[in-house]
């Protein structure tokens, strides 16, 4: 038997595919990321009573043999809070031990945020990169924003209501004028969005937030980043102001001038090149 991953309704029950549908019917387990919205979700559906497991970051490493033993004899059902189990949650290891055991897999397509808020964003999708949640401190956000927005692709966030102020505040530090569209409840009753700069949609937001949010970037990169030549002369400057070589890089990075490894090694190339003696002839 099949170990299935079943995507769950975002927020409006009425998302649920008969494929779901069927799975969940049929599955003898249910693994779920938090088995009290599960057994929500069951009996909203009409499928209350099914034998329900947890199966989350804490506990993947331990569960995973026991699930995988179960699918062997009997259709499993994995799913998640809310969209498709596996993306922002444990999964994808799951999926490698089941292969490893000789059990078959199937994923059903179905409801994803990730791809619903790209799409929704307007933003250029040739290209497009799903980041998860930005790190939790202030400094690592910064720097992580940095290095995506150097991909110059749209990038797709989720982000908790308690800390996407602080989120937003600091894209706002590192790309002030990049363009972003942020939804909060998406496909629920009080479903809201809003589209501009961060300090734009930062003075939209109401006062108290609530919910799930999901945001995406446009591609910013090659709009934003200065000429080449002028990036030379900022290296140039700061080195003759005494800089070093990783405060150029730090310091240019954060004024939107590209990539800090990218700007390390051309500060540092052209720092050795202005020690090479000058040979006399």
């Amino acid at each position: 038997m099949p170990l299935v991953f079943v995507p769950t309704p975002l927020g409006n029950l009425r998302d649920v595919t008969l494929r779901a549908l069927d799975a969940l019917r049929e599955a003898t387990l249910i693994v779920a990321e938090d088995t009290r919205v599960a057994r929500k979700l069951l009996r909203a559906l009409g499928l209350d009573g099914r034998e329900t497991w947890s199966y989350r970051e804490q506990n993947a490493q331990r569960a995973t043999p026991a699930i995988v033993e179960r699918a062997r004899a009997e259709l499993v059902a994995v799913t998640s809070d809310a969209g498709m189990p596996g993306i922002s949650d444990p999964g994808s290891d799951l999926i490698a031990a089941a292969r490893a055991a000789g059990v078959a897999v199937e994923v059903l397509p179905g409801p994803s945020a990730v791809t619903s808020v790209a799409l929704l964003s307007g933003f250029p999708l040739r290209r497009f990169a799903f980041e998860g949640f930005p790190p939790r401190t202030s400094a690592a956000r910064r720097e992580r924003f940095r290095q995506a927005l150097g991909a110059d692709a749209t990038t797709i966030w989720y982000e908790s209501p308690r800390r996407v102020r602080g989120t937003l505040g600091d894209l706002a530090a590192v790309a002030p004028d990049a363009r972003i569209f942020v939804v909060r409840e998406y496909t629920k009753l009080h479903e809201e969005r809003w589209l501009g700069t961060p300090p734009q949609v930062l003075a939209q937001f109401p006062d108290s937030l609530r919910g799930e949010i999901a945001f995406a970037v446009a591609p910013y990169a090659a709009a934003s980043r200065p000429p080449a030549e002028t990036t030379s002369a900022a290296i140039d400057a700061l080195l003759d102001g005494g800089q070093r070589v990783g405060e150029v890089a730090k310091l240019l990075a954060t004024h939107g001038y590209g990539d800090r490894h990218e700007l390390y090694v051309r500060a540092a190339a052209r720092k050795a090149r202005r020690k090479t003696p000058i040979k006399e002839r």
